[in-house]
């Protein structure tokens, strides 16, 4: 199919005619390579790690819109002519962040290739977690690997040595492709002029991704994305957030999936350019954002919602010799919903003297099942916002004529979980999405399929719905929608009570903050009783006094801010609580954890609650390292027991996560 005839099949939805719409993101690529003022324009600039000043021409590297585009067209034909490819297979992307990543990305769609971008494993690390990669491999079953040249070596020294032979057998099994292959055919190739030729890349209705779950309430699981789909979705979100090719972007996001590979896609749609680095650079330097939004001006950046209290503690403003100027930000968009407003409150507070205004903050609702983007309580000039019970809201429902602009591409309800039937304003229910944005299903998962993405309204004819599994509230005349939670995670009180766990987790750091890690907490209901997980800021805390003043202010913490009864409190080790990719506590698996024995305590405390250590799993004491010690007092009818660190070591076979890159 030619490109002219191709355009021709879709609905132009632009509301403005600079934007010239197209069927799949890899249609703009060439349209404005094409165009005079965007030949030598950059489409991404990448800055390295260790950059001291982000701007400097020897600390970055860039990618104009005209050799993106030629680099695609140069990889792609590589890909279909000269490696053993077709059209349509599966190829698994194990590339580290950067620009190489970027035109892969883009090149196997121009291809026609089911990409699979994910992060490459540590191949030679003992206490490397193999298991994402091997569910990768197994689920999706790829023809082939495209992978740096070292990357590749170090797979042949892990298959001549590893014993995981299940792994083994899948990677001996893969064609790999090396990069540097890819780019030296590209440059014996860069005079090679191609003529004008149907289109061999995704067509809207062909699958061109799969992308993972964050994992934040089960094992993730492989979403199938159509070409059109992502198309429709940054299309949305481009006019959600008003993005123009004045835009400049800033991200340090994962380019593997969600929201750090949406902004790659909602770049090109944009003609905007983006300025971006890895997460190890923002996890190891936070100030370097703040830097790169200074010296590129940048006018949007998608970030996490811990990103806000990470930085106002470690940003270190005043240590940094380069001046920091956030004039420029029109959208400091915050993902990861629960959104408190305090946090945001603090973040504008802080560098308000620095140039940032608070009408740019942008909270936004998204997820892998419809592609990424939902929705955004963000508008032009606006500062109409109000907050539900600490949170901000991420969408605005109301009946405008701006509103209805978004609404016809994404409709969402609020619906009773059990009766299927839309509640009215101010009652909580789950999220319904439908949209042209919904993804495809779930590979290899019919039935769940079917579960999540055929939703229907009770006693309504109506299209199908994405069942988001998150919980929310819309409310006032704007019709804010608040997303309040996940409902799976809701946990439910002796009273009837439901109660939302990233509250008492909120509450639980609050009581003690110095010593207690932000936003690594975990409450969980097990056998009637409301459990606390938290992770110390320091794992050689050893003082039981100390510890036991924590868990005690836990309990009081608690019951002063949410009225909640903490029956057993657990510090553990930094690093000990799971997490996603992106930052999510994962609940489920820091229960499976603690009731598995395997979580690396540092002090369990009960109140009022008959149990044991092996109540949840754990040996007993005397089983443990005969190094340790115990220590029980009973106290005004408490029953507590104390572990020091040494104890915790018998329970060390569990794994820990890396601190602070873990949140990425």
């Amino acid at each position: 199919m030619h490109i002219e005839t191709l355009a021709k099949t879709m609905n132009y939805e632009n509301y403005d005619p600079s934007f010239p719409d197209q069927p799949v993101v890899d249609l703009y690529l060439p349209l404005w390579a094409n165009l005079p003022a965007f030949r030598y324009k950059p489409a991404f600039i990448w800055v390295e790690d260790d950059s001291p000043d982000p701007k400097c021409d020897h600390s970055s590297t860039s990618l104009t819109y005209s050799q993106l585009n030629e680099s695609v067209q140069h990889i792609s034909h590589h890909l279909l002519y000269t490696e053993p490819l077709q059209r349509r297979d599966t190829v698994v992307i194990l590339c580290s962040p950067g620009l190489e990543l970027v035109e892969i990305i883009f090149a196997s769609q121009r291809a026609g290739l089911l990409a699979v971008p994910i992060s490459p494993p540590d191949l030679s690390s003992p206490k490397q977690n193999y298991y994402h990669l091997v569910r990768v491999l197994s689920q999706t079953n790829p023809k082939a690997a495209i992978a740096h040249p070292s990357y590749i070596t170090a797979v042949r020294n892990f298959i001549s040595l590893s014993s995981n032979t299940k792994l083994v057998h899948m990677l001996e099994n893969l064609h790999w492709i090396s990069t540097d292959d890819i780019k030296n055919t590209g440059a014996r190739h860069l005079n090679l002029q191609f003529s004008p030729s149907p289109y061999e890349g995704c067509t809207p209705d062909e699958l061109y991704l799969i992308q993972y779950t964050s994992g934040t309430t089960g094992i993730p699981k492989p979403v199938l994305v159509t070409a059109g789909s992502a198309a429709h979705n940054v299309r949305t979100a481009r006019k959600s957030y008003d993005l123009h090719p004045n835009s400049v972007i800033v991200s340090w996001l994962p380019q593997y999936h969600d929201c750090g590979l949406m902004f790659l896609l909602l770049t090109i749609v944009s003609g905007a350019t983006c300025a971006l680095t890895s997460p190890k650079a923002f996890v190891k330097r936070p100030r370097i954002w703040l830097e790169l939004i200074t010296n590129f001006s940048a006018t949007c950046t998608p970030v996490p919602s811990f990103t806000l209290p990470l930085v106002v503690k470690r940003g270190g403003v005043k240590k940094g010799t380069s001046p920091i100027n956030l004039w420029s930000m029109k959208n400091l968009i915050l993902i990861n919903e629960p959104i408190y407003k305090d946090a945001v409150d603090e973040f504008v507070d802080m560098f308000g003297p620095y140039g940032l205004s608070p009408l740019s903050i942008s909270p936004s609702y998204g997820l892998a099942e419809n592609c990424t983007f939902v929705s955004t309580a963000w508008r032009y000039n606006s500062s109409n916002v109000t907050s539900h019970n600490k949170l901000l809201p991420s969408a605005r429902l109301g009946y405008s004529r701006e509103d209805d602009v978004v609404k016809e591409d994404m409709d969402i309800v609020v619906v009773n979980e059990e009766t299927c039937e839309a509640v009215e304003d101010g009652i909580e229910g789950e999220i319904w999405v439908s949209s042209p944005s919904n993804a495809s299903g779930y590979l290899g998962h019919p039935s769940l399929t079917r579960e999540v993405y055929h939703g229907r309204l009770r006693n309504k004819v109506t299209c199908c719905y994405v069942r988001t599994g998150d919980r929310g509230v819309v409310k006032g005349e704007e019709r804010f929608l608040y997303v309040t939670g996940r409902c799976v995670d809701v946990i439910k009180l002796q009273n009837d009570r439901e109660i939302h766990p990233h509250y008492i987790e909120t509450a639980a750091q609050n009581s003690s903050p110095v010593f207690i890690r932000a936003g690594c907490l975990a409450a969980l209901k097990i056998e009637n009783t409301v459990v606390v997980v938290a992770e110390m800021q320091r794992s050689d805390q050893n003082d039981v006094r100390v510890l036991r003043r924590i868990c005690q202010g836990i309990r009081e913490g608690v019951v002063k801010e949410e009225g909640v009864e903490v029956g057993v409190v657990v510090l553990v080790k930094s690093g000990g609580v799971p997490k996603t990719t992106s930052g999510k506590i994962q609940r489920w698996a820091a229960k499976d954890t603690l009731v598995g024995g395997k979580m690396s305590v540092l002090m369990e405390m009960g109140f009022g609650v008959h149990y044991t250590f092996s109540t949840f799993g754990r040996r007993s004491l005397d089983e443990g390292s005969s190094k340790g010690k115990s220590e029980e007092k009973k106290r005004e009818g408490q029953k507590v027991e104390v572990r020091d660190h040494e104890i915790s070591f018998s329970f060390s076979s569990a794994t820990t996560r890396p601190p602070l890159l873990s949140l990425l």
